[in-house]
């Protein structure tokens, strides 16, 4: 029986993840994410109005019309965590196969979310929870278990695909991180042990084989130091002080939480996707909120809590969206004189989060922080440690699965490359048992080879 990795979307750039493997005439689907860069969107992207197909053709999401192509039937469609970058097409999508959707509770959570605000297409593919640790049939032939992983949003989990012809592992996104306060660290035993058992193939995340430095993923735990060596004595005074990060980055919020929690400040979460991402959280018992803290979403109560703030600016600490400098998300608003909030001099501000490295991305930070210094703020950019493995992490997991086959993917062609030399360092070789696929390919293993 031969098995068919498809590559549907991100085998060329970081972003518009969507994978699927076929095992004789089975289909599973891995993600159906979107490419934050194509247009101007992040974590505040509202495309529920706007057509597949036009999103297709500007490169925002997966171009599946290949699947027609594809004689087999798809059996499930398999979310791995909640990023946009790997949901955000979901309600684009999911309608044409009859499959369900299988996730962690949290990203399921984010994915009902996501399909209840679509505005063009109909959405009525099964939801189906899986935990990591637990399996679940999806075929006579194939058998999908969740295995307990770390990233930088919870209920991250890596799948295997239990087949005839070997294991596959789909491991977009993870990091090796055994210090976080909200997820369990990784299940290393659980994969040393599926390495044993013989993974025919890997596909794996490519995001920082590029990298130079950081030869692994530093823990939460390092970033929790930081930020509570930064914000403890800005909290005690009577500036204005304002948090950003990742919205989807309950890990991180939570870190912020429990440091508030050691100031008189009240906690104001704001903007739209902080209150889709952490209200859910909220609700679900993973995000634990001090009794002070609140959430705003919707323009008209973000602008009535800023105004609050901006009358008693030492009373609050404002989290808000925009480390990325989105001339519409709030932080950027904030700074541009566009809200109730004005920043003053000697205001502090805490950037958790890196420039996510494209032209666009780099100007619109850099705008964003003059006109913060400008106003005579003071910023802080350094709390932040990455979601993703790092080159080390990566060699630690080969060693770990020691797979026949390895196919790179979410990543630009110098990430495939990169994560190429250092699976040829491991001793596997390109075009024999690491094979780099373009979006549209296919690679086909044929019993197991």
């Amino acid at each position: 029986m031969s098995v068919e990795v498809i590559a549907i979307g991100g085998y060329e750039e970081v972003g518009k993840n969507m994978s699927a493997v076929k095992v004789g005439d089975d289909v599973v689907i891995f993600d159906m994410g979107i490419h934050l860069d194509r247009i101007h969107i992040h974590e505040d992207t509202d495309i529920a109005r706007m057509h597949s197909l036009d999103l297709i053709e500007r490169g925002v999401i997966p171009d599946d019309t290949l699947m027609k192509e594809v004689d087999g039937k798809v059996r499930a469609i398999v979310f791995t965590h909640g990023h946009l970058d790997h949901i955000g097409a979901v309600a684009k999508l999911a309608h044409r196969y009859e499959a369900p959707i299988i996730a962690t509770p949290y990203t399921l959570a984010l994915i009902e979310r996501t399909i209840k605000a679509e505005k063009k297409f109909t959405v009525t593919n099964p939801l189906q929870v899986l935990n990591p640790g637990e399996k679940c049939q999806i075929s006579p032939d194939i058998t999908l278990e969740f295995i307990q992983m770390t990233h930088s949003i919870p209920q991250t989990a890596m799948a295997a695909l239990h087949t005839s012809e070997g294991i596959i592992i789909y491991s977009n996104d993870f990091k090796f991180d055994n210090y976080q306060l909200l997820s369990p660290p990784p299940n290393y035993s659980r994969l040393k042990e599926l390495g044993r058992k013989g993974v025919l193939a890997v596909i794996v995340d490519t995001t920082r084989a590029s990298e130079e430095g950081e030869a692994k993923t530093h823990s939460e735990k390092i970033a929790r130091i930081m930020l509570k060596d930064i914000m403890l004595d800005p909290l005690d005074e009577k500036n204005g002080m304002l948090v950003t990060t990742f919205s989807s980055h309950i890990e991180r919020i939570q870190a912020i939480c429990n440091i508030a929690k050691e100031s008189d400040r009240q906690m104001l979460l704001l903007g739209r996707s902080m209150e889709r991402f952490c209200s859910i959280a909220e609700n679900m018992g993973i995000l634990k909120l001090p009794a002070t803290a609140s959430i705003y979403g919707s323009p008209k109560a973000v602008n009535k809590a800023l105004a609050r703030a901006e009358e008693k600016r030492s009373e609050y600490l404002l989290v808000t969206t925009g480390h990325q400098g989105e001339p519409d998300a709030l932080l950027p608003r904030i700074a541009g004189g566009k809200t109730h909030f004005n920043v003053r001099n000697g205001d502090n501000v805490v950037i958790s989060a890196p420039i996510i490295p494209n032209p666009m991305n780099v100007a619109n930070r850099n705008l964003l922080e003059r006109r913060l210094k400008s106003s005579g703020a003071r910023i802080f950019t350094n709390a932040h440690v990455s979601g993703h493995a790092g080159r080390e992490d990566h060699r630690d997991f080969i060693r770990m699965l020691n797979p026949m086959h390895i196919i790179p993917s979410h990543g630009s062609l110098e990430m495939l490359a990169s994560y190429t030399e250092l699976a040829e360092e491991e001793g596997y070789k390109l075009g024999n048992n690491i094979h780099i696929l373009r979006n549209g390919q296919a690679q086909v293993f044929n019993g197991g080879v």
